[in-house]
């Protein structure tokens, strides 16, 4: 086929689509297409003969079937922040956006089952807020919520800063609506707590990445909200005080310790650098933090617990120092800091990062003999390790060298990703632990990956999209 006649087909194609949809979600202007069409960190654009926004389930199945009739693929989209270029065309330019943006009713909210129906394009911050409204709590929590939606969020499995509490997203999701490959919905939005019928089919969307199918309503759980909430950033001098504070705080406050989250001192370093606005919370600089969150039942006490156990901490020696956020606005400030630290590597320069995950207890041994190896490699690299200490999640990222030449650092990120993920295999880690696999990690998790998982994962996606139409060169 020339180009004059795959031109002639497009624009048959988007005509058919703008028949169904209506001209207004149909988007096929370059110009205006180019924001969907490149990723949160600007590392992949692709081309797509057009973007669509539906604004039903019906209207979803639509698209698909007639993708489907024309030998299209599709790649559905929510907020387009996610981290490994999966929510992106990867540019053979056969492909059709879904954009699930106009999904964004709350269906229902259920306070005596405590769940909540949300559709795909709620944001993570809007499912918040209707929670909230009605004295509920839906916990999961990004730098991004207020862009990033249900959808994106179930597709990658996200995490974020309450997990340890709460769990990942797929411990909060009871039901989904999802559209197959093939144009049928299925319906599986029930509130049931048990229901022993057969195979879980929800969990096999749950971190996806829209590879099985597009998801577009959700089941989520609520929990009561917080009467309070005692927050504290502790100067440590080691990991392993930072792991023992943990020990002791997990001990006493089981579930009411609901965030626990490691930062070094260049990650505060380079926010106070970058972000005038921001201040240090404690007045002698220390070689590690932890950002500590508890979270009560009873109006006084996340107070009373979180002072009995940092006090218990310093006696035995695991903090340095440590201050408690008095009011909302000084707990704003020590969030500003932990939420600030992306960005701040980015105008920083060039970094190499990486998403990992490792067993609790190991965390920090592992910590040691990676950065040991790092920089054995290179002597002036700048560890920036922090993350989600409770739930073992890392971000395990390496900053340049001060005035080194960005371009050429980056070079050298295979070897860096060589270390990391032999000491990940080492420990039988996971080399994805919220971003997902998208196309930045889709050669690793072929190396990874245990033979047999890799093989049951190309089986069920060739039964669910047998013509492996749905979010192509991502996961697999």
């Amino acid at each position: 086929m020339d180009m004059t006649d795959a031109s002639k087909v497009s624009s048959m194609i988007v005509a058919e689509l703008k028949a169904s949809l209506g001209e207004a979600y149909v988007i096929d202007k370059p110009d205006e297409m180019a924001h969907y069409l490149t990723d949160w960190r600007k590392r992949f654009t692709g081309k797509a003969i057009c973007v669509v926004r539906p604004a039903s389930t019906d209207e979803v199945a639509t698209v698909v079937r007639i993708a489907a009739q024309h030998g299209l693929n599709i790649v559905p989209q929510g907020g387009n922040t996610g981290l490994v270029g999966g929510s992106v065309p990867i540019g053979n330019g056969n492909e059709i956006v879904v954009s699930l943006g106009r999904l964004n009713k709350v269906r229902d909210i259920d306070t005596v089952s405590d769940v909540m129906v949300v559709e795909a394009g709620v944001s993570l911050a809007s499912a918040q807020e209707a929670a909230l409204n009605v004295g509920r709590l839906f916990p999961l929590s990004l730098a991004s919520e207020g862009t990033a939606t249900i959808g994106g969020a179930i597709s990658t499995n996200a995490g974020g800063t309450a997990v340890l509490a709460y769990g990942t997203m797929r411990d909060l999701v009871v039901g989904l609506e999802v559209v197959l490959a093939d144009g049928r919905i299925w319906n599986g939005l029930g509130k049931l707590k048990k229901d022993n019928t057969g195979y879980d089919l929800k969990n096999l969307f749950v971190g996806s990445e829209g590879t099985l199918g597009i998801v577009t309503a959700a089941v989520v759980k609520l929990f009561p909200e917080p009467k309070s909430r005692a927050t504290a950033f502790c100067g440590l001098a080691s990991t392993e005080d930072a792991m023992a504070f943990f020990k002791l705080a997990k001990a006493e406050a089981g579930p009411e310790l609901t965030t626990f989250e490691l930062i070094p001192r260049l990650g505060i370093e380079l926010v106070l650098k970058h972000f005038p606005d921001t201040r240090d919370p404690l007045f002698f600089k220390h070689q590690w933090y932890v950002m500590v969150e508890f979270s009560s039942l009873t109006a006084d006490g996340a107070d009373t617990l979180a002072q009995r156990i940092l006090f218990d901490s310093v006696e035995k020696a695991y903090l340095e120092d440590s201050v408690f956020a008095v009011t909302l606005a000084q707990r704003d400030e020590f969030w500003r800091l932990r939420e600030y630290m992306p960005e701040a590597q980015t105008r920083e320069g060039a970094s190499i990062k990486h998403d990992i995950s490792v067993s609790v207890d190991t965390i920090p041994s592992f910590i040691e003999m990676v950065v040991n190896d790092i920089t054995a490699l290179i002597p002036d690299i700048r560890p920036f390790v922090f993350g989600h200490m409770g739930d073992g999640n890392l971000h395990f990222n390496l900053q340049a060298p001060e005035g080194a030449d960005g371009a050429e650092f980056l070079k050298r990120a295979n070897e860096i990703h060589e270390i990391v993920y032999r000491h990940i295999t080492a420990v039988q880690g996971s080399i994805s632990a919220e971003h997902g696999i998208g196309q930045v990690k889709r050669e690793r998790l072929a190396h990874t990956k245990d033979p047999v998982a890799l093989d049951l994962m190309r089986t069920l996606k060739r039964a669910l999209d047998p013509d492996g139409r749905l979010n192509p060169g991502k996961v697999l």
